[in-house]
């Protein structure tokens, strides 16, 4: 009676799935991590699920926003506009308030005739 699985039929299976699996190793090598390697070496963001290469863009260009060296200045930027602002809706209260009293004082001028 033969033997599926002889010694010589078990070395020859396990040497040719030891070549398959160091064959993967260097095509995955190859494809996949040498271009990541490649693109973070020129400063760039390598996605291996995607294989895409791709220039990081800073969130100051997304969102319009200062830099960080510049925000103490974006900062009083800002207060500057939020004092004037201030200034203008203190104006219109003072003038609403006048008008109010004025309407007031001819009301009851009208209601004492």
């Amino acid at each position: 009676m033969k033997r599926f699985l002889t010694n010589r039929r078990l070395g020859i299976l396990f040497f040719s799935l030891f070549a398959v699996m160091v064959a993967g190793v260097f095509v995955f090598q190859h494809y996949w991590m040498e271009p990541g390697e490649r693109c973070e070496a020129e400063g760039k963001w390598y996605d291996i699920e995607s294989r895409i290469c791709a220039q990081p863009i800073s969130i100051a260009e997304i969102t319009g926003r200062p830099l960080p060296g510049a925000r103490a200045e974006a900062s009083a930027e800002k207060n500057k506009e939020l004092v004037v602002i201030e200034t203008q809706l203190t104006a219109e209260k003072r003038a609403r308030d006048a008008a109010t009293a004025a309407e007031r004082v001819r009301v009851e001028a009208l209601q004492q005739r």
